[in-house]
């Protein structure tokens, strides 16, 4: 299975984005995939991939389409910051445009986010129409009511991630006071990307000093296994 090359409509112009069918026959459930800060590259097609030989059909919005990659990456780091509009407006669109595929069932679609995609996936549990949300070393908001409204989540966390073991351990309390189903998982030993087998990019090796990231094959496939148990029992059923 390969992703193939879409363009979805937004309000700030053409969105690029992969798209990966789903085995299996329709009415399909489907996932948005949100990218970490390095944007829509191999790895994330490759997941994208994964999800559809699992029955989803995926979508993997661009979220640095339409504009200058630098100035596109600080905006959302900026967006990302504030749990915010620019970004988790894109993927809003791609929901629409997932939910509008006549293979898809618009009442059956989730979202996956990793780094910064994760506090989006999240957000867009808030404020889209999602059954479920899946969160990986993710930003998560200072107090519960930021989240009021969310969908079930299943989220992982590298215990050893410096910079967001802390935000997987608010995210599992607030979920508890919130009343709102979840599984919520830091792995021992593992740090930050810890799902990401792709290899290293120049941006990280540049940010290595202040955060580590490495793959850990273990952590990474326990984490797919709930992640996919999670999905199947939110979005296989009518």
């Amino acid at each position: 299975m390969s992703t193939s090359n879409v363009v979805i409509p937004t309000s700030r112009g053409p969105m690029r984005a992969a798209y990966a069918a789903a085995t299996g026959a329709p009415p399909q459930p489907g996932i948005v995939v949100l990218h970490e800060l390095w944007g829509l590259n191999d790895d994330i097609r490759r997941i994208a991939e994964r999800l559809g030989s699992a029955g989803y059909a995926a979508v993997a919005p661009d979220l640095y389409s339409p504009g200058f990659k630098p100035l596109c990456i600080a905006r959302t780091l900026h967006s990302m910051a504030n749990m915010g509009a620019w970004s988790v407006d894109q993927a809003e669109a791609a929901r629409a445009w997932l939910g509008a595929r006549p293979e898809v069932d618009a009442n059956r679609i989730g979202a996956i986010g990793f780094c910064l995609g994760g506090g989006f996936a999240l957000a867009l549990g808030v404020r889209g129409d999602l059954r479920a949300a899946a969160v990986n070393y993710g930003p998560v908001p200072p107090n519960a009511t930021e989240l009021e409204g969310v969908c079930p989540v299943v989220a992982s966390y590298g215990a050893d991630d410096r910079r967001f073991a802390a935000e997987g351990q608010r995210l599992d309390a607030l979920l508890d006071e919130l009343g709102v189903e979840h599984d919520v998982k830091l792995y021992e030993g593992a740090v930050h990307s810890f799902m990401n087998d792709a290899g290293h990019s120049v941006l990280q090796r540049l940010l290595r000093p202040v955060m580590a990231f490495a793959y850990d094959g273990p952590a990474a496939e326990d984490a797919w296994e709930r992640i996919l148990a999670f999905l199947d029992r939110h979005l296989r059923s009518a």
